[in-house]
């Protein structure tokens, strides 16, 4: 499961969300019913490409669908220039010399639907329109809402333009028809490419770093000879439940990550409780192989945890049964990271311990030697 995991995450590859790979996401409720197909069309004749369509379970709406696209909304630096000449930003020869509306400053919104400029005096409203209206490629929202007079006191007025998101609006209100596309969506996300590529690189640490903090938590408080086991039952987990979801075609999004570090969380938590019990019984069953001792405690804590993860599980399958969106996604990657984290804590994590004492330390490390107590050790297979 593990190499199978490994080699999906290179060939096909995860189907990364927004999050990493940036983009724009527009969530819709459609007054009337309309296809994923037709949606799909309407968006690429707009001028978008490799859009992404998802259908979304809402019985209050007639049509509830995710829409990604690659595209963002920024401006360019010569766009960014050009903006600055059109507002006579800090120039005062040729055309602007004469201009009474000079600009002093001149910012760029990080998302790029927003400018905020501030003048050397009273601010004409139809002049900065008229100026950004001249520019090529940027479109401002419609009538006054396009230009606002933001502090009439330190002349500052911002320019509203129109985002990804509003222009993919409005290219489904003319292929799909107003009366199916409403005036607003539910929702508008957006994040840049570099942004994506940052938030990557973070929840992949944060998967390591938990990973070697838990491995340096267990060699502490047990042996460190366990500590080798709680960690291949954690890298398991993890990958598995990658595995899994890129064979299901789910999305990797944050969300995903925070899922994969919550199984992360259970998988050592069920571990410890099962080392807790060998630590116990390497006392109390004086004499006894460590095989034996692992079968005993195993089945000691069998009922246990089947009891607790079946309690897990009825609240996660709620979850996945009437969440809605990422609500769900996460649900779904619980169930599958507390089936995988039950049974590594049995079946992958004492097993690889006894392994590797048996291997490196002639299974003589965390025998306890015989004493005077004698009590029959059944080992359960």
């Amino acid at each position: 499961m593990v190499l199978a995991s490994i080699i999906l995450l290179f060939y096909p590859g995860p189907r990364l969300g927004t999050d990493f790979k940036g983009g724009t996401e527009v969530e819709i409720a459609f007054t009337k019913a309309v296809s994923a197909g037709e949606i799909r069309s309407a968006i690429i004749h707009s001028g978008f490409s490799q859009p992404d369509v998802v259908r979304v379970d809402d019985p209050k709406v007639p049509a509830r669908y995710l829409v990604r696209v690659q595209e963002v909304s920024s401006i360019g630096e010569s766009k960014r220039q050009e903006i600055e000449r059109q507002l006579c930003a800090g120039l005062d020869s040729g055309d602007c010399a004469t201009e009474p509306h000079q600009s002093s400053e001149v910012k760029f919104s990080p998302g790029g639907d927003k400018i905020t400029v501030r003048f050397r005096g009273d601010p004409e409203l139809s002049w900065v329109r008229g100026r950004i209206a001249s520019v090529a490629g940027i479109e401002m929202r419609a009538g006054e809402h396009g230009v606002i007079l933001q502090n009439a006191r330190d002349h500052k007025v911002e320019i509203l333009l129109k985002s990804k998101g509003d222009q993919l609006m409005d290219g489904m209100r003319v292929r799909l028809g107003a009366d199916r596309v409403p005036q607003e969506a539910l929702r508008v996300e957006w994040i840049g490419p570099k942004a994506g590529a940052q938030l990557r690189n973070s929840a992949l640490k944060a998967i390591a770093f938990a990973i070697v903090f838990v491995m340096i938590y267990i060699a502490l408080r047990f042996d460190v000879r366990f500590a080798p086991g709680a960690v291949i039952a954690m890298v398991h987990d993890a990958l598995s439940v990658l595995g899994l979801l890129i064979i299901m075609g789910r999305e990797i999004n944050l969300t995903t990550v925070a899922a994969v570090l919550t199984v992360v969380g259970y998988s050592v938590n069920d571990t410890v409780i099962v080392y807790d019990r060998v630590r116990e019984n390497l006392g109390r069953l004086r004499g006894a192989s460590f095989v034996g001792l692992i079968n005993v405690s195993i089945s000691e804590m069998l009922g246990r945890t089947i009891l607790s993860s079946g309690t897990v599980m009825v609240s996660l399958l709620a979850f996945f049964a009437w969440g809605t969106g990422s609500l769900k996604d996460f649900a779904l990657a619980l169930v599958i990271g507390v089936v995988l984290g039950t049974y590594s804590s049995i079946y992958v994590a004492l097993p690889f311990t006894e392994w590797l004492d048996r291997r490196y330390f002639g299974g003589h490390g965390v025998v306890i030697r015989k004493g005077t107590v004698k009590k029959k050790v059944t080992a359960v297979v």
